[in-house]
């Protein structure tokens, strides 16, 4: 009788019981609801001469007072009265027994010492959220107008009756709704003229979800989750995580962002299409990207097709893992081919341990080891140049010189390696190297025209014009002597000090017969480090 239609049903109310000294009025709502705006009561009986209106943040467990409303503040509560005092929690506005009927109690949500200048702060969440409210009728007070007639009348029986409780607000959504939705299991109550029912459930928007709005969407957790700026109108919408089309989630990690400069910090999760990474932004171990693809293709990460017997296993496990940019395989002492499927030029006996080298001054037979006899009964299998066009009769083919017949590759055994001795800094200095680098050898493959070696630079002592730089580079070997000789020795899996030139025209990193490479050691490295600095100057 309170709730329904102040226009529509303006003379129902609801009584207490005749004579009954307090009263309590409590209002459960569905959900948390923000904010509250204002109260309007009209009471059909005189105002009280003391209530006290409270509200609950946690659905009844605990009360805190919005208001106290006395005739007497000081007397009644001992507090000050906002009529003299501004901001005071006690008012004496709305206690006078005058009007007998019809009188309102009116509170503001947003008066002092409530008001905010951003509804969706921290400090205004704490004062408009709500779960309950509930008004406390204390003392009843009488009419002290009575109809004037020939014989005294009897006084008539106090009580409270209220025509009109009309709660104003709205539902609690940190800025990042417009309407709202009745909540899952809500029951409404059917009642007469019931209008302008609030619920509680947001419909969001800003990319953000929850049934107040308060996180941000699955996919949109690439910053801190942010309520409406109320004071300036900003949205402050959730941002995608960049997960390249391979996720369906991301979360929010705080070192993440603090690792990218407050910039990016979400975090993809359960990368799909054989990616991984905070992004989904690599192909897993065993996959490597097909440069033919958008990545955000869902088959841009193509399995590894490593020969199983000409790949060799990395220390990273038992598996075989080729390179993720490229598909080449690591390959075995000898073995050559980007699947590492037949030998170099100058091996044979493609097998377990690899290709063994010939015994020749020159090529030799891949399957059987038998020298040839003359140059002119050499046959080269190389591997052709990547994306290489078919050429025509008329072309001259693709073939080898003499000089480039045996690539640097990694493994010796055509001839006797000198093994390199840091001896004389003079002789060291006087080599001029542009290049000083700790690395480790991942792989080596044949190209044709020339071997590329990949690389893991772990640290660079020294570099010139080039700008070197700490992670995956690609060495090129030059072709050293007519004899097939493969020094110095590079093997996968191994760390070396490499000293040598680089080729400023191209931006390669050359190694050949005048650098200076050796297996890493703490001692070596220190030891060209004092004499890049001290002699070399």
């Amino acid at each position: 009788a309170m709730a329904d239609s102040p226009f529509r049903l303006p003379r129902t109310w609801w009584q207490a019981a005749r004579d009954a000294p307090r009263e309590t009025i409590r209002l459960d709502l569905e959900t948390t609801f923000y904010y509250f705006t204002h109260l309007i009561m009209v009471f059909k009986s005189p105002r009280p001469a003391a209530m006290v209106l409270e509200r609950s943040q946690d659905f009844g467990e605990t009360w805190k007072p919005y208001k106290y409303f006395a005739a007497n503040c000081s007397a009644t509560f001992g507090l000050e009265d906002d009529v003299r005092h501004r901001g005071a929690i006690c008012t004496s506005r709305y206690s006078s027994p005058f009007p007998c009927t019809g009188g309102e109690v009116i509170f503001r949500a947003l008066s002092p010492p409530y008001a905010a200048e951003d509804p969706y702060s921290a400090e205004a969440q704490a004062q408009l959220k709500i779960t309950n409210l509930r008004v406390r009728l204390l003392e009843r007070q009488g009419c002290p107008c009575l109809p004037a007639g020939p014989a005294p009348q009897p006084p008539p029986s106090l009580h409270y009756a209220i025509y009109d409780f009309i709660v104003k607000g709205s539902c609690f959504c940190n800025g990042h709704a417009d309407h709202c939705i009745p909540v899952a299991g809500f029951k409404p109550i059917k009642a007469a003229s019931v209008f302008h029912v609030v619920h509680g459930k947001c419909m969001c928007k800003h990319n953000t979800a929850g049934s107040h709005c308060q996180h941000c969407a699955p996919l949109y957790n690439d910053q801190p989750w942010q309520a409406a700026d109320g004071k300036t109108g900003a949205p402050k919408e959730c941002q995608s995580c960049k997960c390249n089309g391979h996720a369906d989630t991301c979360h929010f990690d705080m070192d993440a962002w603090l690792a990218s400069g407050n910039r990016s910090g979400g975090v993809c999760d359960n990368c799909q299409h054989n990616t991984e990474g905070q992004h989904c932004q690599c192909c897993k171990l065993g996959f490597y990207r097909d440069l033919r693809k958008p990545f955000s293709a869902p088959d841009a990460c193509k399995p590894c097709s490593c020969h199983p017997v000409g790949s060799a296993v990395l220390p990273l496990g038992p598996r075989t893992f080729c390179d993720p940019s490229t598909g080449d395989c690591p390959c075995k002492p000898g073995v050559a081919g980007p699947r590492c499927d037949h030998c170099l030029p100058g091996y044979w006996g493609f097998g377990a341990y690899g290709c063994r080298p010939c015994d020749c001054a020159r090529s030799c037979d891949p399957h059987t080891g038998d020298c040839h006899s003359s140059s002119s009964d050499v046959t080269w299998h190389n591997e052709a140049p990547p994306f290489q066009a078919v050429l025509n009769e008329s072309e001259p083919t693709w073939g080898w010189e003499d000089e480039q017949g045996f690539s640097a590759l990694r493994h010796s055994g055509k001839c006797e390696c000198k093994e390199q001795v840091l001896g004389n800094p003079k002789v060291f200095c006087g080599m001029k190297y542009t290049y000083v680098i700790k690395t480790k050898i991942l792989s080596a493959h044949d190209k044709g025209s020339h071997a590329e070696v990949s690389v893991k630079i772990k640290k660079v002592l020294k570099s010139t014009k080039l700008k070197i730089l700490r992670g995956k580079r690609t060495l090129y070997p030059e072709s050293w002597t007519n004899r097939g000789c493969t020094c110095p020795i590079l093997n996968p899996g191994l760390e070396y000090l490499v000293a040598g030139h680089e080729d400023v025209r191209t931006g390669r990193l050359i190694v050949n017969m005048k650098s200076f490479v050796h297996q890493w050691k703490s001692a070596l490295g220190r030891k060209v480090l004092e004499i890049l600095k001290r002699d070399c100057n």
